[in-house]
């Protein structure tokens, strides 16, 4: 047995030195050629049937904006938060946090777990439930660390498309425009339920009421926890109890996106409040949260996953199909920002400084919403602007179409979304004017 097993080892090396000098005395012949492929004879790319892509909707309007060379512009279109200079911010306590890490000389960059920091999950679902919530004492939650807003979508999605007897998934209309993009390809099938009323430009209750209504029991439905993208349209207290009812009635599968906690009404437990009415009557539920916006957080890509479901039990085999979601695609999430969070989280005075810096940014919204809402008036634009200070969060659905953007843009040099959406973080006092002629000018032009 073991001279057979010599013998065909030896074979197998000399097969190989055979493949090897055959390899070196074609790569001989071959040099000359494979150096200076001639460029007439060179065959075309492998991907030359590709097609140009279009340019995504919403960061397309900050290439457009940043092409132009006007001295005064105006850049309306991006989701994250400016200061009255026009410049991005980066939060106080973000820098006190990031300081602390740096000098903490037991961090290393060890790989986190594939659920992400024990830490930043365990305060995350503290901060959107209460740390009172009976879900997570009872260990009915399972968390898991993820990429920002975007990446939560997409786990979720995923472990639904496999795991969830309904593959259908209702998303408002209109609604960020990720969202049916991503659970699209992560395998749901994506339909609207109504959602904003152009004639009031507030909620289209009676036809959110329908819709769901007449959705097929089980349905999963996602729901955005406060200031929602793009109108800035929220249901009061007592609209989200009836839709409450309305779901746990027909067995609908509540998924929350918390994208802007704290940012709405500058206080982290109102903008919590829908999501607790749904986890309070002991019910399943899932929540992607991002700290994006409400820490300025943005290419740290910060966020979180959590799932509450009926039984600590079923929490954990949860929590194990999640890995197995997160594992093949991204292995695990990075570690500075969620340590960040985590940081700022458990430290009370950084908690309370954090409140602090959050109202700053919600206030000046408010500020901003004020501000334009009197200046439209002042030049008697036609129409009733109102909405501008109902609409709550970072952006005002203005009721602008598609034509009157294109002229604002043209003609003024404003940018924003062909929806009519605006960004109020990306104004200021200085740029109000300019802002309120545009919009008077394209009211006047073309009504």
């Amino acid at each position: 047995m073991n001279h057979h097993h010599h013998h065909s080892a030896a074979a197998a090396d000399r097969r190989l030195n055979a493949l090897r000098r055959h390899l070196e005395a074609s790569s001989d012949i071959d040099s000359g050629l494979m150096i200076s492929p001639s460029p007439t004879s060179s065959p075309g790319s492998v991907f030359s049937h590709v097609v140009r892509a279009p340019e995504d909707p919403i960061l397309g309007v900050t290439v457009a904006y940043n092409k132009d060379p006007s001295p005064v512009k105006l850049n309306l279109g991006v989701g994250a938060y400016r200061t009255e200079e026009g410049k991005p911010l980066v939060l106080n306590v973000v820098k006190k946090a990031e300081r602390l890490l740096i000098n903490d000389s037991s961090r290393v960059k060890e790989y986190l777990p594939i659920v992400g920091l024990a830490d930043f999950n365990k305060l995350s679902a503290k901060l959107i439930f209460g740390a009172d919530s009976p879900a997570i004492k009872e260990n009915r939650v399972t968390t898991v660390q993820c990429l920002s807003g975007s990446g939560s979508l997409r786990v979720a999605g995923e472990f639904l498309a496999h795991h969830y007897h309904q593959c259908v998934i209702y998303i408002p209309q209109p609604t960020w425009g990720n969202h049916p993009k991503v659970f699209t390809l992560a395998g749901l099938s994506v339909k609207t339920y109504r959602y904003y009323d152009p004639t009031t430009r507030g909620l289209n209750f009676q036809g959110l009421l329908e819709d769901l209504g007449s959705a097929p029991s089980g349905a999963i439905v996602l729901l955005h926890a406060c200031a929602h993208n793009p109108t800035g349209v929220d249901p009061t207290i007592e609209q989200w109890e009836h839709i409450r009812k309305l779901m746990r009635s027909k067995a609908l599968l509540p998924f929350f996106d918390s994208a802007y906690q704290g940012f709405a009404s500058g206080s982290l437990d109102a903008d919590a409040q829908p999501v607790r009415l749904f986890v309070a009557d002991g019910g399943e539920c899932l929540v992607a949260q991002s700290y994006a916006k409400n820490l300025g957080l943005y290419g740290e890509r910060v966020g979180a996953l959590s799932i509450v479901l009926r039984s600590a039990d079923v929490a954990s085999r949860v929590e194990s199909q999640l890995k197995t979601v997160i594992r093949p695609m991204y292995s695990s999430p990075p570690i500075h920002g969620a340590s960040i969070v985590a940081t700022i989280l458990k430290d009370r005075n950084l908690f309370q400084e954090w409140t602090v810096e959050l109202k700053a940014m919600a206030d000046r919204i408010i500020r901003m919403r004020q501000q334009l809402f009197e200046a439209l008036r002042a030049r008697g634009t036609p129409g009733d602007w109102t909405h501008i200070l109902k609409q709550i969060g970072m952006f005002t659905f203005t009721g602008l179409n598609s034509e009157q953007v294109a002229f604002m843009t043209k003609e003024y040099h404003v940018y924003m979304t062909s929806d009519g959406r605006i960004s109020m973080a990306g104004l200021n006092t200085k740029m109000v004017p300019l802002l309120a002629d545009a919009i008077h000018a394209a009211v006047m032009r073309l009504r």
